[in-house]
Formats: C-alpha cells, sequence, structure tokens
C-alpha cells in the first residue's frame, strides 16, 4: 500500500497509517506521474527485501530512466546515456507525450529490476491509460522513446560492478570479491574488526561487500574521498577511545525516553520497510505536494536527489568494507563481560547487552564505520535544499501510543509526535536515531553526515548540468 498524499498543513501532526489510500488496482492516485511510479518502486522494494545499496540503486535507475525519457521532449535537458540523440521537434514536447514516454521507461526499468512484480508495473500502466503489451522502439513514438532511453540506461548499469545479473558471480548482487569476515559468531580475533551474529538459526552475512566498486554517478570512485575520513578507534591503539565511544552508546541505552526509542525506531528501515533511500523519496513526494510540482520539476527532484543517494551508498559501502569496523553490540559484549552495565533493559551482564532494536535484527549484517542512514540522510537532504532553494521542510508524523516492534503495546505510552523544520533537521535525526539505537558509534554517524552533505552538493553539480 502507498502512502498517497500528505497533509497539507505542514505543522499538523498526523498518523501515516490514516493517510493510506489506494485505488482497485493497489496504487494511490499520486501527485504526479513520477510520484505515482516512485511508489510503484517502493512497492516492489518492500515485497522483495533487497538490501540498503541495492535500493539506493533501484531508485536511482528508476529515476534515471524517466528522467532521460523525459529529457528528450525538453528544450534543454541532456540525457544521462544518449545525450540529445533522442531530443523530440519543439510540437512534440507536450505534457501528454512527456508522461507517456516516462511511464514506458519506467515500467520497462522496473520490470528489469524487479522480474517478480511484473505484474504490478502492468496494472499501474494500464490505469494510466497505456498498454503494456506496447513493445515499441520506434522514438517517434512517446512509448518507444521511453523503451530506447530506459534500455540504454539498463545496459549500461547491467555491467556497472553491482552484479545485478550474477555474471561476475553466481547469484544477483552477489559478492565477486571473497570477503571473509575476520571474526566468527561465537569468537572475537579482533575488536577491531566486524563480527557476523547468530540470529536464530541464521548467521549474518555482510550484504554487498563488493558495493564500493559500483559505478558512481557523479563520484569519480567509491573511494574517492576515503583518505578524508578519519580512522575509527582502534582497541590496541588507542584502548581508551575505543572504550569512551563503547561508554556512549551505553549511556544512550541506558537513559532511553520515550521520544529516544520513536525516534529509534521510525528510522530504522523507513515507515513501511522501503530502507532509507526509499524513505526519503516519501519525504520528496512531500515537497512534491506542498509545493504543487509539475511532472518537469518532480523528474529533475527526484532524479537528483536518488543519484545523490546512490552515490552515498557506493562511498558508504567503499568505507565499510575497507575499514570492516566493529558494531557496539561486538564491541560492548566483549569490552563488558562479566561486569555489570546498565541499559533500557536494566542492570545486566555486558556479554547480554543488547541494541534498541527489533529481536529478529540485533544489529544489520554490515560494518559500522560509516553510517549509511547518516550519509543517506544528508545527500539527500542536501539536493532537497539545493533543488528548492531552501532547507524548509515543515513535516511530522504522529506514532500512534503502543506501537513499538521492541516492546509492544508498551512504547510509545502517550502518542508522539516527531517534526522537523528543515530537511537538515530530518537528517540528523536519521543520523543520531542510530546512536539512539545501539546500532553506531558517534564517529560513524558525524562523519557520514559531512560526508554526505559534500556527496550531495557534487551530485548537484552534475545534475544542473545535465538540466541546462
Amino acid at each position: 500500500m502507498y502512502i498517497s498524499k500528505f497533509y497539507k498543513n505542514p505543522f499538523t501532526p498526523f498518523c501515516i497509517a490514516s493517510l493510506i489510500a489506494v485505488s482497485q488496482n493497489g496504487f494511490a492516485a499520486g501527485n504526479t506521474v513520477v510520484t505515482q511510479w516512485n511508489e510503484a518502486a517502493l512497492e516492489a522494494i518492500r515485497v522483495t527485501h533487497p538490501g540498503p545499496p541495492m535500493v539506493a540503486r533501484s531508485l536511482a535507475i528508476t529515476h534515471t530512466c524517466m528522467y532521460d525519457a523525459w529529457a528528450a521532449y525538453d528544450k534543454k535537458a541532456k540525457g544521462t546515456r544518449l545525450g540529445k540523440k533522442l531530443r523530440q521537434p519543439i510540437q512534440q514536447q507536450t505534457k501528454a507525450n512527456k508522461q507517456e514516454a516516462i511511464s514506458y521507461a519506467a515500467h520497462k526499468c522496473l520490470s528489469d529490476l524487479f522480474p517478480t512484480q511484473v505484474s504490478s508495473f502492468d496494472a499501474l500502466l494500464t490505469t494510466l491509460g497505456y498498454n503494456p503489451a506496447n513493445s515499441s522502439v520506434l522514438i517517434t513514438t512517446p512509448a518507444g522513446l521511453g523503451h530506447v532511453a530506459a534500455q540504454a540506461v539498463l545496459d549500461f548499469r547491467h555491467h556497472d560492478r553491482s552484479n545485478q545479473l550474477g555474471d561476475l558471480n553466481p547469484g544477483p548482487y552477489s559478492d565477486y570479491t571473497n570477503y571473509t569476515s575476520v571474526n566468527t559468531p561465537t569468537h572475537i580475533s579482533n575488536p577491531n574488526h566486524w563480527q557476523p551474529l547468530q540470529i536464530g538459526d541464521k548467521v549474518q552475512k555482510f550484504i554487498a561487500p563488493h558495493w564500493g566498486k559500483v559505478i558512481p554517478y557523479a563520484l569519480k570512485s567509491g573511494s574517492q574521498f576515503r583518505k578524508t575520513l578519519p580512522k575509527p578507534a582502534d582497541y590496541y591503539k588507542q584502548p581508551v577511545r575505543y572504550e569512551i565511544q563503547a561508554r556512549q552508546v551505553l549511556a544512550y541505552s541506558a537513559h532511553l525516553t520515550d521520544e529516544k526509542k520513536v525516534i529509534a525506531e521510525y528510522w530504522s528501515d523507513g515507515p513501511s520497510s522501503e530502507l532509507p533511500p526509499g524513505h526519503w523519496t516519501l519525504f520528496a513526494e512531500y515537497v512534491s505536494d506542498r509545493d504543487h510540482h509539475t511532472v518537469d520539476q518532480d523528474v529533475k527532484m527526484f532524479f537528483a536527489m536518488t543519484n545523490a543517494v546512490l552515490d552515498a551508498s557506493i562511498a558508504c559501502w567503499d568505507a565499510k568494507r575497507y575499514f570492516d569496523y566493529v558494531r557496539p553490540v561486538s564491541a560492548i559484549n566483549y569490552l563488558f563481560a562479566g561486569k555489570t552495565v546498565q541499559s533500557w533493559q536494566g542492570a545486566i551482564d555486558g556479554a547480554d547487552w543488547k541494541p534498541y532494536q527489533a529481536a529478529n535484527v540485533v544489529t544489520p549484517p554490515f560494518p559500522e564505520y560509516i553510517s549509511g542512514h547518516s550519509v543517506f540522510s544528508a545527500a539527500a537532504a542536501e539536493t532537497l535544499k539545493l533543488f528548492t532553494k531552501s532547507d524548509k521542510f515543515g513535516y511530522s508524523v504522529t506514532i500512534p501510543a503502543g506501537s513499538s516492534h521492541v516492546e509492544p503495546n508498551i512504547v510509545p505510552a502517550n502518542a508522539t509526535v516527531l517534526s522537523w523544520l528543515t530537511f537538515s533537521d530530518a537528517a540528523d535525526q536519521a543520523g543520531i536515531s542510530r546512536r539512539y539505537g545501539g546500532i553506531h558509534f558517534v564517529d560513524g554517524d558525524l562523519v557520514s553526515r559531512k560526508l554526505g552533505r559534500v556527496i550531495g552538493k557534487q551530485a548537484w553539480k552534475k545534475s544542473k548540468m545535465l538540466f541546462n
């Protein structure tokens, strides 16, 4: 199901659940054709559950396909793959042609990215008045042009080192770089490094350790800014610093208010598990509605933002693989085993300490440094600020009493409002939410926020060049 329309008064709190509205085929009315296809992508993500970097890539590809199709009907914009080769005569540059080309491009793209969800994409295309059986590649028609523009993007991205096709190693998006963890679920050989956890009968596996090799949008490479990142605390060389950061996480854990618990859970994946990259496209839908966007504005805003977030995912995962850094849960269990610590669970043995997360999650299946939530959110917020020429956001959400997945029927004791006057406020809260939740150390959060803003600016510079 989709969040259809956001409340018109941006400072009035509301409950997301009360605003879900869908049409007979399962798709919301939407604000523009761009937001409708964005919602279709988000629903496919919710159903198929890809990892965070794959979500970032899928949304960037989807909006790039739509942008490239749209650019052919714009006087100035240049496509990412075919440049100006698809430019249509001015008499063809109509809203109707743009919407049709965008829709066929999005349909082709999403069918490639989420092949098990094609029937849903067919349904949306049909609802919009188009024929899913139309496979034209005549660029003199909007449908054909949409298909050609999308295919060019897909051809490029099929070989962007993400391993979508499983041709670099068997299995879509599987690791082809032979990553092996230093530690095991039952033994920490080196407390500086990531430990896969055993959750139930499953052992965690690092999601996409190869992702730093993926071809970026505007970055020179995934490692472009790696040398600018300070090294995380070393257990052997900086034992005091190492312990201080662990104690900071314990202090958060011991003093979690209902509001901080709500913040930790609200930002954990996204309102309906579309993960942080998808969460920010929901915020972009709100901006679209708030500012009464045209199709032209939405195409550019979503394209710029999702590609900035794609670059953020690549830089972030490059750092995660390179530093391979320990998560707070492993460090705290290691440092304080046999010692009593205070936590949200009360006074417990440090070996039993757990983050404020659902029992089936505990901590994400990849290294700590740097924070994905922080870098995704900072890059997205920076893009929205640059696109709208203002940091003003004015969005709020009410979390119902007792809706916690960690402490169901208990937290929060009363309905709790989260509100953000600016995009930066929202991004900063997304970052600190992972410290409240026991997922990240302070450096992993703050370093990522700074990097995300830098990545957002660099991506925006490229996007503006394409627009003009």
